[in-house]
């Protein structure tokens, strides 16, 4: 038994060391690598060695990612596949000394059959050129942004988790990484892909979170960044982030930085207010960003039949709201079981369960999202 094991590994390594070779070719003809890296990932088994039964929200490294390189002329290279790991970079990079970068984060999901569908994968892509014009840098084109998710996917596609079980998480990132010592536009970007097998973004899952309003600190001010998916966004909250979790609370909730009286959004997420039949979110006006899994929600809950306001939503309009839900491509939609504002806590559904609206409309988008309902709306890519 033994010996026959010993040989079948034999095997496995000669093939391994042979599917080398072309992949090597590859690079130098300009053949897709994407494929290519798939079949070897699938020589093994179909699935990651991994516990889907408990992933959390994590880096799980994966197998494979996507690198592409745009010099002064603002054009990127065709870019390809490489294999997971450290990137080099000059310490005088433009992200590493004045924050010239941007990412986008969204999912795929398996089917039942197997089929593996990216959600509006479009829409990251011209995000990204928003973001990328804010912040003085080019960005790929829409198409080169979207196939090349479409390679990360596929040469990770044993990472993506079973029907049910979660989703893997796409990452792309556009940095600065020519290097500048004086303040300027860095002369060299990278545009990256990775991706990560991903639960839930909150360990409560589909269970109400509790958020605390903060009215020292600001996440975004008129004229700022606040609207583009721009790195120092977030770094700037953590924070206030750290300092409510100590305090047992899930995440934050910033008001506007003017009048301090108006909901912005939370940490990662977008913020809705039910009352009755209206759903309001607050309207997109440059300091919030305009989240894809909010746009989603939004054209969801308008087919339910509910009316959708996008306005300024004071914070005193959580006293009486009948229920409060976030959104965002880590949680998707996440209900919200209670608001401490200045020691007051007002609580949702007696904060024990879920929203009616806030679980219906999880349930629709969910349900379109990994393929269990047709979609309508033309928003899923399926991937062979």
């Amino acid at each position: 038994m033994c010996g026959t094991l010993l040989s079948l590994m034999q095997i496995q390594n000669r093939l391994y060391s042979m599917s080398l070779l072309p992949l090597r070719k590859a690079r130098g003809m300009g053949i897709c690598e994407a494929s290519l890296r798939t079949t070897i990932c699938l020589q093994t088994s179909e699935f990651a060695d991994l516990d889907w039964e408990n992933l959390g929200f994590g880096l799980v490294q994966t197998d494979y990612m996507y690198t592409a390189k745009c010099g002064p002329d603002g054009n990127f290279d065709k870019g390809g596949m490489v294999p997971f790991g450290p990137i080099e970079m000059n310490p005088a990079s433009g992200v590493l000394n004045y924050g010239q970068g941007l990412f986008e984060g969204l999912k795929a999901y398996r089917k039942t059959d197997g089929s593996i569908l990216l959600f509006r994968p479009m829409e990251n892509a011209m995000r990204m050129q928003t973001g990328a014009e804010r912040m003085c840098m080019p960005a790929p084109p829409v198409e080169q942004f979207v196939d090349a998710v479409k390679q990360t996917v596929l040469a990770n596609k044993r990472w993506v988790p079973p029907t049910g079980k979660g989703s893997l998480y796409i990452r792309p990132l556009l940095v600065g990484s020519g290097a500048v010592l004086g303040l300027a536009p860095a002369p060299e970007y990278t545009f990256i892909i990775f991706s990560s097998p991903v639960g839930n973004y909150f360990k409560e899952g589909l269970a109400p979170i509790n958020l605390i309003v903060e009215d020292k600190f600001h996440r975004a001010t008129p004229g700022g960044t606040g609207g583009v998916k721009t790195i120092g966004n977030y770094a700037s909250v953590l924070m206030a982030q750290k300092i409510a979790k100590e305090k047992g609370y899930s995440d934050v909730l910033y008001l506007d930085a003017v009048e301090k009286k108006y909901l912005e959004e939370v940490s990662s997420c977008n913020i809705f207010v039910v009352k009755g039949n209206v759903i309001s979110t607050p309207a997109i006006k440059g300091t919030i960003l305009p989240g894809i899994t909010r746009k989603s929600i939004i054209d969801v809950a308008l087919t339910k039949g509910f009316q959708v306001e996008e306005r300024l939503v004071s914070v005193d309009e959580l006293l009486d709201a009948d229920e409060v839900f976030c959104t965002g491509t880590a949680v998707v939609v996440s209900p919200v079981g209670s608001i401490t504002y200045q020691g007051k806590r007002i609580e949702y559904a007696g904060n024990q369960g879920v929203g009616a609206v806030s679980r219906q409309l999880y349930t629709s988008l969910t349900s379109l999202q990994m393929g269990q309902v047709e979609d309508p709306m033309g928003w899923t890519v399926q991937l062979n």
